[in-house]
């Protein structure tokens, strides 16, 4: 049994050396991660019983995937195996002024090729409270938005809290396509996360009076995009991240979260970056663990900013990082002091 559930791709992720572009790269470093993927693993470093769904190869590759989140304790019992391969994603790491780039190649992967009767959602969810999906999954092919839909429903019907982050991706689909998939699925969802575009992307929700390229951000704006979120799916919870970036290192990174009653805004952390990919996974990751945990809505926000803070300057997707280690930070310890 595992008390929260996660379903989604996991890739293999192939980066060159340090800060090196694809054409001067002679060898890859070779990690997985994946949205979902990365939200379980920081769950089970919080300590939290949780699994991830997926499907992949039945071939070494595969199982290598499966070994990067046994060795955090993350549940792969009801992995299905088969198909013809695992997702891969080129990373080639932006510095100063020029940006991160991602090429995927993950097209007919096993997770995309998967069909909804490979998964007993009944079966999957015994025991569990709470399923996390992010809107790249039903984004994959087809064939993986019946599925989430039918993991939604079960988890409905079972009484489960259902996240989702809208994670809009316009090289997987359309926003038009997005915004009528993605619709449809909300009906099942009760906390929403969306970046600084991604309410806009998929549902036409913009922020007033904010620009994300010049760094200049409109509490207010995001107010509005929270509210129009939470008025139009009826969400028990809405989180945005607020993310200023000043170049590819250097970004101030906050986020808000609204109840329904009340607008939280964290503090802000001014990040100096060592990886950003999987950043908002751990923002995600935080929210579950301290709403699970019973944290009121202003020290569940932070809690799950300050763990993203510290995703930021980690090597990978996974968020290697523990609950007292966040807590430190939460509470105020951001000197980078070393500890004896």
């Amino acid at each position: 049994m595992a008390g929260i559930v996660t379903f989604g791709e996991i890739m293999l992720r192939l980066a060159p050396e340090g800060y090196l572009r694809f054409v001067q790269a002679d060898k890859f470093c070779a990690t997985y991660g994946g949205g979902e993927a990365n939200v379980a693993v920081s769950l089970a470093n919080f300590g939290m019983d949780v699994k991830f769904v997926t499907k992949l190869p039945k071939n070494d590759i595969g199982q290598a995937a499966i070994n990067s989140l046994r060795r955090f304790g993350v549940n792969t019992d009801s992995i299905v195996r088969g198909g013809d391969r695992i997702g891969i994603y080129f990373l080639e790491k932006g510095a100063s002024q020029r940006p991160s780039k991602v090429i995927y190649d993950r097209a007919n992967s096993s997770i995309a090729t998967a069909s909804r009767d490979e998964f007993d959602w009944d079966k999957i969810f015994q025991g569990a409270e709470w399923f996390h999906f992010t809107g790249i999954t039903p984004a994959i092919s087809d064939n993986a938005a019946l599925i989430c839909a039918d993991a939604c429903k079960a988890a409905k019907k079972r009484g489960m809290t259902v996240s989702c982050d809208l994670n809009y991706r316009k090289n997987l689909w359309s926003r038009e396509k997005a915004g009528k998939e993605m619709s449809e699925l909300m009906e099942y969802v009760d906390v929403c996360i969306a970046n600084e575009e991604d309410a806009g992307d998929v549902f036409g929700i913009w922020a007033d009076n904010t620009d994300i390229t010049g760094g200049r951000l409109s509490e207010e704006g995001y107010k509005s995009v929270a509210k129009k979120l939470k008025d139009k799916f009826d969400f028990k919870y809405v989180a945005i991240t607020l993310r200023s970036s000043i170049s590819a290192n250097d970004n101030n990174w906050a986020a808000m979260l609204y109840d329904g009653a009340e607008y939280h805004f964290s503090k802000t952390y001014a990040i100096h970056i060592v990886d950003r990919v999987g950043g908002g996974d751990s923002f995600g990751a935080g929210l579950i663990y301290s709403l699970m945990t019973g944290k009121d809505p202003k020290k569940a926000l932070e809690f799950a900013v300050a763990a993203s803070c510290l995703k930021h300057t980690i090597e990978g997707d996974f968020n290697m990082v523990s609950v007292a280690e966040v807590t430190k930070l939460m509470e105020g310890d951001g000197t980078g002091r070393v500890q004896r």
